[in-house]
């Protein structure tokens, strides 16, 4: 093998590795505005999970007191 026939096949490597290194870069940057994207999610979703979590404590509240309110009409203490 000759040395220009090396040096062409370095070429064509370093030209796939070039376009390779480009494709993950762009990869990358894209992943990175989805993760962005994902943790503007995650923040809505905390949100109404805390919403959620305290109308579910206000419904067992109420619950309760209509427990304590049934219990007592039916003569219990």
């Amino acid at each position: 093998m000759t040395i220009d026939e090396r040096l062409d096949r370095l070429v064509e490597r370093h030209e796939t590795l070039s376009q390779s290194v480009e494709l993950l870069t762009k990869d990358v940057r894209e992943m990175g505005q989805r993760f962005g994207e994902l943790g503007e999610h995650v923040g809505s979703l905390s949100k109404y999970v805390g919403e959620i979590a305290e109308g579910t404590a206000r419904l067992l509240h109420v619950a309760e007191i209509h427990e304590h309110r049934i219990t007592r009409l039916e003569g219990g203490s």
